[in-house]
């Protein structure tokens, strides 16, 4: 109980540095959902995924091999890599980028942004403590406000409909994941933790490449390949460094609202690169979602309630 009450008092004011984590989290993967759909119109989906983890793993995991000592040291903590390797990467990944080939990019990150409010649910039940009220509603206006925001694109059929249950499968998958990494991982070194995930990812990836798509083949243009290299550079490798340093001093809640502001920025790229008319329901929603993130993080970490934890857990 007294680790858990000491972790709240380190979480109840972030600092400058956790607020430009957060930003630049935002703002990369808010623009991964474009670079996945530009991927996968010239490489099938699970191998396109499979390349970006290897690729992410290897600059992760190089440097930290010659740093054994920042090894996981308990068993439980290497099997927790093992499952997150496909709950966090694997299998929400090789879904997001299969279901990308039938949805929009932008519509991809809409039912995505759902994440917040699944991990809302979960924190309870796994981590035994109560997320405020206020942070809940929150989240509700926000998502809310993006559904509003694309309302035009909402009416769906066929392979549509699938790409969009296989994006909603992704979010819960993930949504598990980020609760289940808080207890699991937090004396464990960033580097290695989210290195050896994505490469356990690509493995996982590569068998579902053999088993699916070993018939297909390639086509790869400058384009995809400069996508390709952000989604493993920035996108996997920049990207989920910060986001396991930030999950250290923050609830699983609060940092999911990253889902929330996503599928905003997503829409002002695509008007920025794709030309698209930037409409007055587009700035009305986007502030509406700004302001009730706002709120979720500013929902003060003390009156998150803590349940007495039991042996192994935290």
């Amino acid at each position: 109980m007294l680790k858990a009450e000491t972790h709240n008092q380190t979480i109840s004011s972030l600092g400058r540095i956790q607020w430009l984590g957060y930003i630049a989290l935002c703002l990369i993967w808010g623009s991964t959902w474009l670079a996945i759909s530009v991927v996968v119109r010239e490489v099938p989906p699970f191998r396109a995924a499979a390349i970006r983890f290897f690729l992410a793993a290897t600059i992760l995991l190089a440097p930290v091999f010659f740093r054994k000592n920042k090894w996981p040291k308990h068993d439980y903590q290497w099997n927790a890599l093992l499952v997150l390797g496909f709950t966090m990467m694997a299998l929400p990944y090789g879904l997001l980028f299969w279901a990308e080939q039938y949805v929009k990019s932008s519509m991809t990150a809409v039912l995505f942004s759902a994440n917040p409010l699944v991990v809302a649910l979960l924190t309870p039940v796994m981590m035994q403590r109560k997320v405020p009220r206020q942070a809940v509603l929150a989240m509700m206006v926000a998502f809310a406000g993006i559904l509003y925001l694309l309302y035009s694109d909402l009416a769906i059929s066929g392979k549509t409909l699938l790409g969009g249950i296989a994006v909603l499968a992704a979010m819960s998958i993930s949504a598990w994941s980020a609760v289940f990494a808080k207890k699991r991982l937090h004396d464990v070194d960033t580097l290695f933790a989210t290195g050896m995930q994505m490469l356990i990812g690509a493995f996982g990836l590569l068998w579902a490449t053999w088993a699916l798509e070993s018939h297909k083949s390639s086509a790869w243009s400058g384009q995809g390949i400069g996508a390709l290299i952000f989604l493993a550079v920035i996108g996997s490798a920049a990207a989920f460094a910060i986001y396991y340093w930030l999950l250290k001093s923050m609830e699983p809640y609060q940092l999911s609202t990253i889902s929330l502001l996503v599928p905003a920025i997503a829409v002002l790229e695509g008007s920025l690169i794709g030309n698209e008319t930037v409409s007055l329901t587009m700035i009305v929603a986007t502030f509406i979602v700004l302001s009730s993130v706002a709120v979720a993080l500013r929902t003060d970490a003390e009156s998150v309630v803590t349940l007495p934890l039991r042996d192994g857990e935290g």
